[in-house]
């Protein structure tokens, strides 16, 4: 039942619009002034409708040339007087700062950290290095690492070649003899 009443009510609407688009389309009249002015309409005097080739080739041949204007901006560009004295107006550009420092190529251990001899603790163990940062002992052999920063690659008689582990760079220190620590 409910969809025959919406039908009903879709086809009276229909019936409606169509009564009303009728009138509407049926009284229109074209317009006084338009009909009067289609009526004095005079066509322009021209005396040769021909095609001009002549002057459509020299058009088609020029070649555009920018005289710094922005043809679709209406700023006018700044003359040459006025760049001039913006340019004397213009504080002059600063020194360009100093190159930064070449990196490093050598790395370097802490400065208190000091390699104060080494050791071998049996026969045909290998050797050990010793250090003291001022409070506490290290005792490291080649291959260890070294405050979790520095690997241990030999230790010599009077020095040790280390690397830094992050930046793969190498160093070396020397046995510095006065540094050890304070006997008991």
């Amino acid at each position: 039942m409910k969809q025959k009443k919406q039908i009903v009510v879709l086809v009276v609407l229909v019936v409606v619009a169509v009564l009303i688009w009728g009138f509407q389309w049926r009284g229109k009249a074209p317009n006084l002034q338009i009909q009067n002015f289609i009526e004095d309409y005079k066509v322009l005097a021209v005396e040769n409708p021909q095609i001009r080739w002549g002057e459509l080739d020299r058009a088609q041949k020029t070649e555009y040339k920018s005289n710094g204007r922005n043809p679709f901006s209406i700023v006018a560009p700044p003359t040459a007087e006025q760049i001039r004295v913006t340019n004397a107006n213009k504080p002059k550009d600063p020194p360009p700062p100093p190159p930064p420092p070449p990196p490093p190529t050598e790395a370097h251990l802490p400065p208190n950290l000091k390699f104060f001899g080494y050791g071998i603790i049996g026969n045909g163990a290998p050797r050990r290095a010793l250090f003291y940062d001022g409070e506490e002992t290290y005792v490291v052999s080649e291959g260890d690492t070294l405050l979790g920063r520095y690997r241990i690659l030999k230790i010599g008689n009077s020095n040790l070649q280390f690397q830094e582990i992050v930046t793969g760079l190498p160093g070396t220190t020397q046995l510095d003899e006065q540094a050890g620590p304070p006997s008991v």
